[in-house]
């Protein structure tokens, strides 16, 4: 499990950091959350929303986390 979870705000999807609302699956609309690309922004939780473009920066960022969180595991398969 990656420690971000991706949110649709400002006509973008983004990723984020920010823990869950309390009992939340995902950011309801409304949600303020700041972003792997370094804004601050308010969760659109809409059923389209979750179809518009991802945030290049956030995709990129998101990608080295995962990557990072991966090395430990291959290296131990190496071994």
């Amino acid at each position: 499990m990656y420690p971000f979870h991706w949110v649709p705000a400002a006509g973008q999807r983004h990723a984020s950091l920010d823990a869950h609302p309390d009992g939340a699956l995902a950011y309801p609309s409304g949600t303020g959350v700041r972003t792997l690309c370094g804004s601050q922004l308010t969760a659109d939780n809409s059923k389209l929303a979750w179809l518009w473009e991802t945030c290049a920066e956030c995709n990129a960022e998101a990608r080295r986390i995962s990557a990072e969180l991966q090395l430990p595991t291959s290296r131990g398969l190496r071994g």
